[in-house]
């Protein structure tokens, strides 16, 4: 029998595991950060604000030029967000105004967020000024989640911009931790004490239902848990009740990584950081080494790598290189780096040197044991597959195309062009490849001729 239980009287709802530890990053700055790291360096945040004019950025808002972003140094005066351009001038008049450009925030938190890959691959962007981190499992591996919370604060620090950080079960309360509580690390049962204390604004919600909130006296979230929830959902809709679930960590709340996870992954962080390109591939052949074990452990060969470079800057360098058969030689991996490297040349600029390097395989399959023959050479289509990936790696995976079978009744769509290294290698046993079957019509028009329906039945 199912029990039923009025809008009233239903139980809450059961807490979610807490196995999984969610920090939430928060740059309060971010477009004048980015602004003044051009302008003064990376460093500027370390040696002292230097003697120039403040910087706020502007946008139109409500068919006005409004200030949309103001720097650390104006907090506490009389600027404020949402102020015309003309009054702040008025006060300021060596205000610094620059045009906002959202195009530029997001390509700069998406650097940070590549940058963050340093602690998870599960990073997501959170909002135009934040990122999520699934840090589940990885904390260990820093010291714990203090250490990990101080070392990306201070690392941003010398970056030269303003972060904010906390630590919890649930999105919803890092997310209101990190802005309206500083870093904090919140244990699973210190949820409702952390949380009463904040205003309304701290559950995400649209500003009309925190003004709402305001005008009947709920102005902490603490004020939401003593009052009944189903007066709550008639009067304010239900998405008051499930932020504050999200945020008690009793409704799910998924995170997105911005990027495809690895299956398999290897780093090394190195005491001194390096330069060259000889010494990014020596390193490069260890790290190809040490998933071979792995690998061969699942039988199984990589098809697409990536090898991530961490500059001592922030900045970091993604290069992708394909096979086109399964391959877990280490040689041939770090050779196939090689030829990718020489490609791009100066793009991969060292600057003061890598301080992080990581291989990952984005996506691997089986490889089957192959006889080589008694020199140890690669024979038949092995060895073209090894020319293959080493055209690929210097030209690019758009150098050679290769026709590929589809499934479709029209001729002139049976067949794609696929770059090679991409068409799975699975020859036939002469050599050749299969040929189209199916239903095909014998002969084409030069020109399609109309088909008038004569009847609709039977076969419609």
């Amino acid at each position: 029998m199912t029990a039923y239980f009025p809008p009233s009287q239903l139980p809450p709802p059961i807490p979610m595991s807490f196995d999984r530890r969610i920090l939430a990053v928060y740059f309060p700055k971010l477009s004048t950060d980015r602004i003044a790291r051009k302008r003064w360096g990376l460093s500027w945040r370390l040696g002292g604000r230097p003697d120039q004019p403040l910087i706020a950025c502007a946008d139109r808002v409500r068919n006005a030029m409004r200030l949309v972003s103001l720097e650390a140094a104006a907090d506490g005066g009389a600027l404020r967000l949402g102020q015309g351009v003309a009054e702040a001038r008025a006060i300021c008049p060596a205000l610094d105004v620059v045009e906002a450009d959202a195009a530029a925030d997001l390509r700069f938190l998406e650097a940070l967020a590549d940058w963050c890959d340093r602690y998870t691959p599960l990073v997501a962007l959170d909002g135009p000024d934040g990122l999520m981190l699934d840090i589940s499992g990885c904390a260990h591996l820093f010291g714990g989640e203090q250490r990990l919370t101080e070392d990306l604060l201070d690392r941003l620090l010398h970056l030269g911009l303003d972060a904010r950080a906390a630590v919890s079960s649930a999105p919803g309360l890092s997310w209101a931790a990190a802005r309206f509580a500083g870093p904090m690390i919140v244990a699973d049962g210190d949820v409702e004490p952390v949380l009463s204390p904040m205003p309304m604004a701290a559950l995400r919600l649209d500003n009309d239902i925190v003004a709402a909130l305001y005008k009947v006296g709920l102005e902490r979230i603490g004020d939401l848990l003593t009052v009944p929830r189903a007066p709550l959902a008639r009067r304010f809709g239900p998405r008051l009740l499930l932020r504050l679930d999200q945020a008690l960590g009793l409704e799910g709340e998924p995170i997105s990584p911005r990027r495809p996870v690895a299956e398999l992954s290897v780093e090394r962080r190195l005491a001194e950081p390096i330069v060259s390109e000889e010494a990014i591939l020596h390193l490069a052949g260890q790290l190809a080494t040490g998933l071979k074990v792995e690998l061969e452990a699942r039988n199984q060969g990589g098809r697409l790598f990536e090898l991530l470079l961490f500059r001592v800057d922030g900045r970091v360098f993604r290069i992708r290189l394909g096979a086109s058969a399964p391959l877990r030689d280490a040689g041939r991996i770090q050779k196939l780096f090689g030829e990718r490297l020489k490609t791009l040349g100066d793009v991969v600029d060292a600057g003061y040197g890598f301080e992080l390097l990581r291989l990952n395989v984005i996506r691997a399959e089986v490889l089957a044991a192959a006889q080589t023959g008694f020199a140890g050479d690669l024979e038949g289509h092995a060895a073209f597959a090894a020319f293959l990936d080493q055209v690929t790696a210097r030209l690019g995976p758009e150098c050679l195309s290769q026709p590929v079978m589809t499934q479709s009744h029209w001729p002139e769509r049976a067949s794609i062009l696929m770059p090679a290294v991409d068409v799975p290698m699975q020859p036939s046993k002469d050599g050749v490849a299969p040929p189209m079957r199916g239903a095909r019509p014998v002969r084409l028009f030069r020109h399609p001729e109309r088909v008038e329906v004569t009847a609709d039945v039977p076969d419609g």
